[in-house]
C-alpha cells in the first residue's frame, strides 16, 4: 500500500482510500482530500513534517501521520 507520505517531491497522486476514525478523517476530508482527487506533492519539511501539497487548486500543508492515512495509486 502506497501513502501520500511515500509520494516524491514534484509527483502527482490520485487518491484511492482514506483510512483512519471518525474526526480525523473527517478533518482530512474537509481539507478537501477525497477519493478520486489528485494530490500534487510540492514541498517536504527538512525533518519529513509537514508536507505541502497542491490540492483542488489551493496549497496545504498536512501531518506526515495525516499524509499516512491517504492511500494513493501507485
Amino acid at each position: 500500500m502506497k501513502t501520500l507520505r511515500d509520494v516524491k517531491i514534484g509527483e502527482t497522486a490520485k487518491v484511492k482510500k482514506l483510512h483512519g476514525e471518525g474526526a480525523v478523517k473527517r478533518r482530512i476530508m474537509d481539507m478537501g482530500i477525497t477519493k478520486g482527487v489528485e494530490v500534487y506533492v510540492r514541498k517536504v519539511a527538512p525533518l519529513g513534517d509537514p508536507v505541502e501539497v497542491t490540492v483542488r487548486g489551493y496549497e496545504l500543508s498536512i501531518r506526515k501521520e495525516d499524509a499516512a492515512m491517504v492511500e494513493v495509486e501507485e
